[in-house]
Order: structure tokens, then sequence, then C-alpha cells
């Protein structure tokens, strides 16, 4: 790291150095990720070798981020930066490539976009919003922030919010499981008295059911081949195993199913499923098939009171939904712009007080 460089005079300026899920894979991330015990010297590092003024350090699985706001010209502090992060990682290959490196009002403008999810690998998503607060909580409460990241982070949080209420950047879920749960808290207007049978207890069905069981779905079993993989899963998600030859004595009570076997033909058919609902008192069936080749057969769907859905139709929702997002874009593109603007414009200062202006009437 350079010689410690006294602040110039005049008015700090913020700057933002970091890296990616975008500029770098996660190999280069995780070995420059600060955990969060370690951040409060890392800051007071950037502090006593004059690098800022005021700094935040955000760092998430996907991204390591440095605020600063520096009196310091940009190149000789992001020079400082770079050294600064190789040597509280002990990381000596060139980070060059993996930076990216933003003056005004590049900088605010994009720390507004974080803030919005806009720069996330879901686009939209609310949980960075969460984990830059905390960032500049931490920053806030040991002292390193000032006047101008303060400004900077307030009004990103607000233009957030506004984000959120005036454009459609977070409608509807991108993931399968999240969607399959959307469609079951239409289906029901209340998963806590559902019961959940999980069939098969693959990667994908066990997200299914762990979504399901956060939004609070109020029982849950977990059936297998073979059992003890079935217990492995029902005792992780809080649920009850029950053997794969009783689960279709167990029909009557079930609300949701999410099936994912290797089974080479189809465990449901139209003529199986069309004897077990009349058990049911017209209660509705939600069918989640995940499995390829399919678990149940495309025919049930005809049933009343069946709602079935397979892989490529919580896709495609999911695709769906994405797209909507995507248009979104430039909307909320264009709001932060307008608030970047505001922020970094200086205050208008009132006129002197002069001569009243002459009459002509």
């Amino acid at each position: 790291m350079n010689e410690p460089v006294h602040l110039q005079g005049g008015t700090s300026q913020i700057l933002v150095m970091g890296l990616s899920h975008r500029t770098a894979p996660v190999a280069v991330r995780e070995r420059v990720a600060f955990a969060e015990a370690r951040i409060p010297a890392a800051l007071q590092t950037l502090r006593e070798a004059h690098i800022a003024e005021e700094a935040v350090i955000l760092s998430t699985c996907n991204r390591v981020e440095i605020y600063v706001a520096t009196r310091l010209p940009a190149d000789l502090a992001f020079q400082d930066l770079e050294e600064f992060l190789g040597r509280c990682h002990d990381y000596r290959d060139p980070l060059t490539d993996h930076l990216y490196r933003f003056t005004e009002p590049r900088s605010v403008e994009h720390l507004f976009r974080v803030a919005c999810g806009l720069d996330s690998m879901v686009l939209g998503e609310t949980e960075i919003l969460g984990q830059l607060k905390d960032a500049y909580e931490l920053a806030r409460r040991r002292g390193f922030t000032g006047p101008r990241l303060n400004k900077a982070f307030q009004k990103a949080f607000h233009v957030a919010k506004q984000v959120r209420t005036e454009t459609l950047i977070q409608r509807g879920s991108t993931s399968v499981a999240n969607v399959a749960v959307e469609l079951a808290e239409r289906l029901f207007s209340s998963l806590r008295p559902c019961t959940v049978l999980v069939i098969g207890a693959g990667d994908t069905s066990e997200k299914v059911a762990r979504a399901l069981v956060s939004r609070g779905a109020g029982r849950l079993w977990v059936t297998n081949r073979t059992h003890e993989r079935a217990e492995a899963l029902a005792a992780s998600l809080g649920g009850q195993a029950i053997r794969f030859e009783e689960w279709p004595t167990a029909f009557a009570q079930i609300d949701i199913v999410i099936s994912s076997t290797a089974s080479p033909t189809p465990l449901l058919d139209r003529a199986r499923l069309e004897r077990w609902m009349r058990h049911r008192s017209r209660r509705p069936l939600l069918l989640i098939d995940i499995a390829v080749p399919r678990d149940i057969d495309t025919s049930v769907n005809e049933l009343d009171d069946v709602y079935l859905y397979n892989v490529d139709d919580l896709q495609a929702i999911a695709d769906d939904y994405v797209r909507q997002r995507q248009a979104e874009v430039a909307r909320c593109e264009s709001l932060i712009r307008e608030k970047v603007r505001a922020f970094l414009q200086p205050p208008q200062r009132p006129a002197p007080p002069g001569d009243p202006a002459p009459s002509h009437a």
C-alpha cells in the first residue's frame, strides 16, 4: 500500500471499488470476502491510512464493494483501495481485471442500482437491500460514516422503496420453488391447514418443500423408495417420513404433492387418482411434478379440483416474470438517474437582497 497521504482540501467525493458475480468467478469472490467480524478493523485501516474519511464495506456471496468518501484524487484512491484489498486477504494475484471503479456520478448511481436489486443475479430481488442496510449500519455505529455517505445511503434506501412501490421490478417469483409456493398460495387461502407430501428426496423437491414449510405449510410427509433418505429429508424439514408403499393410503389427507422420482412410468394416472378424489369432499389438490420423465400422467389435469404443474410449466411462469421484470428496468433506471442528479446537485443559494425591480406600469 502507498505511504499514507494527507487528504487534500475541497469537498470529498464518493467512490466505489468492487467486484461481483458479473466480473469475478466465485473462486475469486470467496478469497476477498470479508467476515463481518473483520470489517470494523478493515474500516479503521482505511481511515488510518488516510485513504478515506468515510467508508462502508459490503461483502456478500455475490459481491465485495468498498464505498468511500475521500478527498484523494480518484486514481490514487483506487490504487490504494486495490492494494488494501489484496493486503487484507493476502491475495497476491492481480485483481485489476475483476474490479470496477466508479467516480461520481456513476458511483452514486451504482449504489442506488444495488439497493434496488438492478445489479443482482436475480433481477429485483430484495435480499441485497437488507445486506446493504446491515453493512451501512455496521459502519455508521462504529463512526466510519459521515455527512456524505450517510446522505447517500439513506437516499439509496428511499429510492429502493420508491422503485418497489412504483414499478413492477419485483413482480412474481423467478425460481421454480418459489413459483410452486405462489401457486399453492393462490389455490389455498392459507397454507397452515395444508398437508404436503414429498415423493422422492431429490434436490429440487427439497427446495420446493422447504419453501412451502417456510411459508407456513402445516404438515409435511416425505416418502422415498429408500426409507433412510426419506427420514433424513423429513428430519431436516421438521416433517415425518412414511414408507413408500403406504403413501397411497394417506392420499385423502393430502393437499399438495411434490413428486420427483426416477420412476420410468407414471406413479399417478387418471384412473387411480379419480378413485381417490371421491374421498376428498371436493377439496382441491395441487400436484407439482418435477420428475423427468414425469411421475404424473397429464390427463389427471382434466379431473375436477385437480391442478397439475410440471417443471416446464413452473419454469415458463418464472421466465415470464423475468421478462416482466426486465421490461421495467428502463423505468427504474430513469427514476434512479433523476434521483442521482437531484442528490448531486449543489443546493441553490438565495439571491442577495437588492433594490426592487423597477415598475413598468
